[in-house]
């Protein structure tokens, strides 16, 4: 099972690998805009619009990364004290009553909208803005893949972790 949590990691290792120069490329971006704005008077829709398809690509592609790392806000308080078995329990009733059931809800309600938004290929949000809308909607679902990936790696190792301690 260990293994088979393993090569789950590996999706979202990669996938953060690639999706954390997107965070270099909006900084490059931004700069560009600022630039051409101040030094040259020139503002473009378009490249506006791309600073929030990056934003949007960065957190919800990287937040399967971001569990896989540990790297989500947590409430210490209550959970640092706890043993190794008693933290797995938590983590156990968090993966199965709370973050698996939430991405099964929205991955089930917005897939009708990618599905209608892709049918049409829907077009920028602005005039002049970035025309792919359907690619923006299209990253609700592949979000709630990498984070059910994630989750399942997780709660395997909790798992196995809850075992080891019985």
């Amino acid at each position: 099972m260990d293994r088979f949590a393993d090569r789950l990691d590996l999706i979202n290792r990669g996938v953060g690998g690639v999706v954390m120069w997107m965070a270099l490329i909006m900084v490059l971006v931004q700069f560009g805009i600022v630039m051409l704005r101040y030094v040259f008077g020139y503002t473009s829709i378009f490249i506006n619009e791309s600073v929030l398809y990056l934003h949007a690509t960065l957190f919800m592609l990287g937040a399967g990364y971001t569990l896989l790392v540990n790297g989500h806000v947590r409430v210490d308080i209550f959970y640092a004290p706890l043993n190794v078995r008693k933290k797995a329990m938590v983590d156990i009733f968090g993966h199965l009553c709370l973050l698996l059931p939430s991405l099964g809800i929205l991955l089930y309600y917005s897939w009708p909208s990618v599905r209608r938004s892709w049918s049409i290929l829907e077009g920028p949000i602005s005039v002049g803005g970035v025309p792919a809308s359907f690619l923006l909607k299209t990253l609700i679902p592949v979000f709630c893949v990498l984070l059910l990936i994630q989750g399942l790696s997780a709660l395997i190792r909790d798992l196995i972790r809850l075992g080891d301690k019985a």
